[in-house]
């Protein structure tokens, strides 16, 4: 094989909730959550100890409270996140130029090239993570692996705190043993869908053929097929120039109301203005509102926008949910375009 590739993926661990807790020494050791109280609300990340309850991001604060009564949920300080997440950004830079900033608390690191810590991409983790902690007071999880799907996986495996190496010779033992809930774009119902035809693991999937996989998760089929070999070429985006930043969710349970989509859009939108922190010199286009029925066909609505409206996202909502034709919802998803130069602004035809 040639020049293999190391990318590292860092996920600070609770973000949010952490940086409350260095700051705000009483919210140490109670389960914690950060996100609006309002009856609409919902949370965008918990504590450990609120995890435990059951409480996760996106989750309606009320149904939190529920699970977990003695939650005490604070108001999100974005400036002082942004303003720790440039400090990481900054300790990730002493060792690679090669950075790809998924949100502000996660990115993906090519160290492939990198000559600290005699080339290894594990050292060179386990300095960033040190050098966070040190100057932070924060700690972070990394995944060290071949490309950015197994980095992504493997920063999850020892979470909070820890690291996960995969090397080059145990992809495939380690892709094997995979169960197909853990690889991004399969949610609950995709999974359940996939059981019922003898697929749990990439060992499964491994054993049958593209044309088989199209029948039940459509044009996934290729990517599923390719993960479950280990396989991901995609480089890291590391331009500054990306032309668009997009969020989305598949849903443990398929929606069919309006309403419904709403309440996801409420939650997506507190994530969508987070990943756009980083992006805040940038100026914005367009808006767009993705919908993935249950028979896997999906929709998008765009329009001309120059800043990141709610209530536009709820308009691009109704134009794309007539198009359900009594077909439930089983992803939701929200775009905003960039200008890549001063006159394109002027080019964007309306697309509503």
């Amino acid at each position: 094989m040639g020049n293999q590739k190391k990318i590292i993926h860092i996920d600070m661990d609770c973000f949010y909730a952490a940086v409350e807790m260095r700051d705000f020494p009483e919210y140490q050791n109670i389960p914690l959550a950060v996100g609006g109280d309002g009856p609409r609300s919902v949370l965008c990340t918990s504590n450990y100890q609120a995890r435990q309850f059951g409480v996760r991001a996106a989750m309606p604060a009320i149904k939190a409270k529920q699970l977990c009564p003695n939650l005490k949920i604070v108001h999100g300080r974005m400036d002082v996140y942004k303003e720790t997440s440039k400090h990481i950004r900054e300790i990730f830079s002493r060792y690679t130029d090669l950075i790809e900033p998924l949100s502000l608390d996660e990115a993906y690191l090519d160290v492939t090239d990198a000559t600290m810590c005699q080339g290894s991409a594990t050292l060179i983790a386990e300095k960033i993570r040190a050098d966070i902690f040190k100057e932070l007071n924060l700690t972070a999880s990394a995944g060290i692996a071949p490309n950015k799907f197994l980095a992504k996986i493997a920063s999850d495996e020892n979470k909070p705190n820890g690291q996960c190496v995969i090397t080059p010779d145990k992809v495939a033992n380690f892709v094997e043993q995979l169960s197909l809930k853990k690889i991004p774009g399969i949610g609950p119902k995709t999974f359940e869908k996939l059981n019922k035809h003898g697929y749990v693991t990439c060992a499964d999937v491994r054993q049958s053929n593209i044309r088989a996989l199209q029948n039940i998760v459509g044009k996934f089929a290729n990517s599923l097929y390719l993960r479950s070999h280990g396989v991901d070429n995609r480089a890291l985006e590391v331009s500054r120039q990306r032309k668009s930043l997009a969020i989305e969710t598949t849903l443990a349970q398929d929606i069919s109301t309006q309403d419904e989509c709403k309440f996801v859009i409420d939650s997506l939108y507190q994530k969508l203005l987070t990943r756009l922190a980083p992006h805040s010199n940038r100026e914005i286009i367009k808006q767009g509102v993705k919908l993935k029925f249950t028979d896997f066909n999906q929709t998008t609505v765009e329009t001309q926008s120059h800043e990141c409206q709610q209530a536009l996202f709820l308009t691009l909502l109704s134009k794309a949910y007539s198009r359900a034709n009594k077909r439930s919802i089983r992803l939701v998803g929200l775009t905003l375009g960039f200008a890549d130069s001063p006159d394109e602004s002027q080019q964007l035809s309306l697309s509503l």
